[in-house]
């Protein structure tokens, strides 16, 4: 018997929730769902919530990690059909590409806070 039957949401730490929540909906071509300054997010179709909270002494995480400095607590992988024109898309919302990257198949971006996130063509 499973206790957890799913997964409902992430929820990422930034200085600003508002702006985070902004960026990822214009990423996935959602819409901001939750806003309250503190908390904000946004509802993908698959029903799962991508939340985003406002801390303020936010430290934003170094890709790749580095012994001593702030590690990454998550790193969200979104399926793209074209990698260069979502990673063009990515950047036109605001990401920026990472100088380190491992695979032909995926792309890693850096978020506004500076957290990463794959664009991945691999399956």
């Amino acid at each position: 018997m499973r206790l957890v039957s799913s997964i409902i949401g992430v929820a990422l730490d930034c200085k600003d929730a508002d702006l985070l929540a902004n960026f990822y909906a214009r990423l996935l071509g959602l819409e901001k769902t939750i806003s309250s300054g503190i908390w904000a997010g946004i509802h993908t179709p698959q029903c799962i919530i991508l939340a985003f909270q406002t801390v303020e002494e936010y430290v934003p995480p170094v890709w790749p990690w580095k012994e001593g400095e702030q590690q990454q607590m998550v790193h969200l992988d979104f399926k793209v059909d074209d990698l260069p024109k979502a990673v063009e898309h990515a950047i036109a919302c605001g990401a920026t590409v990472a100088d380190t990257q491992y695979y032909d198949t995926s792309t890693v971006m850096i978020d506004p806070a500076g957290h990463p996130f794959c664009l991945s063509t691999a399956e």
